[in-house]
């Protein structure tokens, strides 16, 4: 007699785990490697910051220019 099989077996387990393993590496060679996921985020922010501090300056020589000319 053929029993119900239920759930899946362990071919099927053993390829899923391989195929994440392998996926799991792909992701940590790309963010380790030299132009990798973290550089590129720390360049993003440092791009950021100096965008802030640049906004920062101009908007203070607007409000110089504008309070120089109300008086």
């Amino acid at each position: 007699m053929l029993k119900n099989q239920k759930g899946i077996t362990l071919v099927a387990l053993v390829i899923t785990i391989i195929v994440l393993l392998i996926l799991a590496a792909a992701a940590i060679t790309m963010a380790i490697n030299s132009e990798g996921l973290f550089t590129k985020a720390n360049t993003a922010v440092n791009s950021w910051n100096n965008a802030v501090l640049n906004e920062g300056k101009v908007l203070n020589d607007l409000i110089d220019e504008a309070t120089s000319h109300g008086n």
